[in-house]
């Protein structure tokens, strides 16, 4: 737990970035004494939350970027401040990948207890379904993460309207024929993962192209990694604009996502990372949730559907990872989301 006093001194230093103790101690508004102000830093420090540069009265402290990626936000607090008043890593950040993932565990050990625990329940549930009953609940998952994940794009189908068209082939009327195609080729990728479930072991970007290339069938987007500039609605964050440096970025996300033990931090880390680094024209974030669910099936872990997330809650915790590469929101989503399919489906 982080007191009262390293909490006040851990968010002074991340909205001063670069001050002095001296500084830091005029700065905070709790009482507390110079000498037990410099003890705080150097626990701080020894923690892993603090760096600092420099020496003597020239020291200067800073968040560890290791601390930055899992530190707790109000992400309510955060966004009471518009795009433009918010300070931001405004351009993509290639630590992050090379050295502070590949580092760090993005999860604590009581969440991946937690985790494991879920996937246990579901292994047990599953040896106790048929063949046939375990294929229903599939599907059933199949067509909810179909319409949730067209949902988060901006698909204005109901989740009643999705069962027709992936069962029945029957389109809703006052729709798009785009939104239709949207939905079914959510479905043909997710057959296609669950039909070859080591497809993506190991995760290659070839292969993240070939899952991409199933989400954007027949919707005019473009094939390949992009060779143009995008910009993101709602941040200022602006991702890489060069095709080879996305490719790069992209390799070494794979690197890292492949080294990882923990099936749960190849997941979320192949989320997250498609989608911050937009690999793509469009169509990022869907190839992301099917690459992710495609790690859990490879590993027979239970795949998720993300059907109770909010969009706008979704899409608050994925901008919060661009501005501030920290992963603390959206890693309670994926938490959250694995304990309502292991519940829900299994």
């Amino acid at each position: 737990m982080i007191s009262e006093r390293d909490e006040q001194i851990i968010n002074f230093i991340r909205e001063k970035k670069g001050n002095s103790s001296k500084e830091i101690f005029e700065g905070i508004t709790i009482p507390v004494s110079y000498a037990t102000l410099k003890r705080s830093l150097t626990k701080l420090i020894s923690k892993g939350y603090v760096v600092s540069e420099g020496q003597g009265k020239g020291t200067k402290y800073f968040l560890s970027p290791s601390f930055e990626l899992i530190q707790p936000i109000d992400i309510d607090k955060y966004y009471e401040n518009e795009i433009d008043e918010r300070q931001i890593k405004e351009t993509f950040n290639f630590e992050l990948i090379k050295d502070i993932l590949n580092k760090n565990n993005v999860f604590t050990e009581s969440e991946l207890s937690k985790l494991n625990l879920l996937q246990k329940e579901y292994e047990k549930n599953i040896i106790e379904l048929t063949p046939s009953d375990y294929q229903k609940e599939l599907d059933r998952l199949a067509i909810d993460l179909s319409w949730k994940s067209s949902q988060i794009e901006g698909n204005t189908y109901s989740l009643l309207e999705t069962e027709r068209l992936l069962k029945e082939k029957q389109t809703a009327s006052g729709k798009t024929k785009e939104e239709a195609i949207m939905l079914l080729n959510h479905k043909d990728a997710l057959d296609f993962i669950i039909e070859n479930k080591n497809y993506l072991n190991p995760l290659r970007v070839s292969k993240i192209e070939d899952i991409h290339n199933i989400l954007i069938k027949e919707l005019g987007i473009e094939r390949n990694l992009r060779k143009r500039r995008v910009g993101i609605s709602g941040t200022n964050y602006k991702p890489l604009d060069n095709e080879f440096q996305i490719m790069e970025a992209l390799r070494e996300a794979c690197k890292v996502i492949n080294g990882k033990k923990s099936v749960f931090e190849k997941a979320l880390l192949a989320l997250v990372l498609i989608s911050y680094i937009q690999p793509f024209t469009d169509g990022n974030k869907r190839t992301a949730r099917i690459v992710s669910n495609a790690i859990l099936i490879n590993y027979n872990y239970c795949p998720l559907s993300f059907r109770t997330v909010n969009s706008i809650d979704y899409k608050k915790a994925m901008l919060l990872f661009y501005e501030q590469n920290n992963i603390s929101n959206f890693k309670d989503i994926f938490i959250n989301q694995f304990e309502f399919a292991v519940k829900t489906y299994f």
